[in-house]
């Protein structure tokens, strides 16, 4: 079978792979659609994702469905043949931010396609894969497979606004319309948001974040743009770059709320921090997600509008291109690896 591998910056290969045999607790996974993740392009660009740096060969990828082959010793789920969506983290269940209910920050996790440890944790992007049979989620009846591969980003995009609180009636703005950023608009509009105003520097990445429901769209570096907000009771920050985050100070009423998604460079980032004093802003971080993930697939069931940000589907075999595609976001949204024989 296919697989993408990384071997370090700039080495990306896709490589014949033996067909594993799913261990105790196990379900084996025949890969349909993997989505092309931010992080999986920093691995192959940059050779590691912050501070988490290649050490070994690494299967990429973490957004995944596909079909169930078979189960392992002790392990059971849905019958062989369904299609399901792999939820790619496992919590430790005993550390405080587990036994807090909030696993999405639990401090032993372990995520697939991730070097976050060592031996790395090995991805989805395979012909066929092995996970914890736990992690399988049966995807809802009329659910396109290519659709429902916009789970996992989806329940970040849910995460983050749930982050914020209750953005019922409220006014929010979203930095950055990369396929995070057009995510979270959907959410917000999902979540009963009045108005959804995004910003970014490319016309194409505003026209699918105006594809996945913003109600503004302006150019980041045109500041005599009339669609500027005065002030917005909401601000998620998701270009992941300093500029981004002070915007969303910024602009932001006073005891408004601020949702810091993005994730920044290393070391330290300048922040408009006396605004967050002198306006008691909130400022909370948003990191992955948990139970979301099964309220994505239900949203994504019923909203086919969220077809438009599946931009492109490249076969494996093809899996550079489909990355350099990926990066390019005068040309894409989110891009899906084929794994079909």
């Amino acid at each position: 079978m296919l697989g993408c591998v990384i071997h370090g910056q700039d080495d990306l290969r896709v490589e014949e792979l033996t067909v594993p045999e799913p261990g105790p607790g196990q379900a084996l996974v025949a890969v349909r659609y993997g989505g092309v993740c931010g992080s999986d392009l920093h691995y192959w660009r940059h050779g590691g994702v912050g501070d988490f740096r290649l050490k070994e060969p690494m299967l990429l990828g973490h957004e995944v469905v596909g079909t169930v082959v078979s189960y392992g010793p002790g392990a059971s789920g849905p019958a062989p043949g369904t299609a399901v969506a792999v939820h790619p983290a496992t919590p430790c269940e005993v550390c405080p931010e587990c036994a807090d209910g909030r696993r999405n920050v639990c401090r032993d996790t372990a995520y697939l396609g991730s070097a976050a440890r060592f031996p790395h944790v090995q991805g989805g992007f395979a012909a066929q894969v092995t996970v914890p049979a736990d992690q399988l989620r049966p995807i809802p009846a009329g659910l396109d497979l290519s659709r429902a591969a916009l789970a996992e980003p989806l329940s970040v995009a849910l995460h983050a606004v749930r982050r914020a609180g209750d953005v019922t009636g409220r006014r929010v703005l979203v930095t950055g319309a990369g396929p995070i950023g057009c995510l979270v608009v959907a959410a917000a509009k999902a979540a009963g948001a009045a108005h959804v105003t995004v910003t970014d520097l490319l016309p194409a990445a505003l026209s699918y974040a105006t594809a996945a429901g913003a109600d503004t769209v302006v150019r980041a570096d045109d500041p005599d743009d009339n669609g500027w907000p005065s002030e917005v009771d909401v601000a998620i920050e998701a270009s992941g770059v300093a500029a981004g985050l002070d915007t969303c100070l910024r602009l932001v009423r006073r005891g408004g709320v601020v949702v810091q998604l993005g994730m920044l460079p290393p070391g330290q980032s300048p922040f408009a921090g006396n605004l967050v004093v002198s306006r008691e802003i909130e400022l909370r971080g948003a990191f992955r997600f948990d139970s979301e993930f099964d309220d994505a697939l239900q949203l994504l069931a019923v909203e086919p509008a969220f077809d438009a940000l599946v931009s492109s589907v490249v076969p494996v075999r093809d899996a550079e291109s489909a990355f350099a595609l990926a990066a390019d976001r005068s040309r894409s949204c989110k891009v899906l690896l084929d794994f079909a024989p």
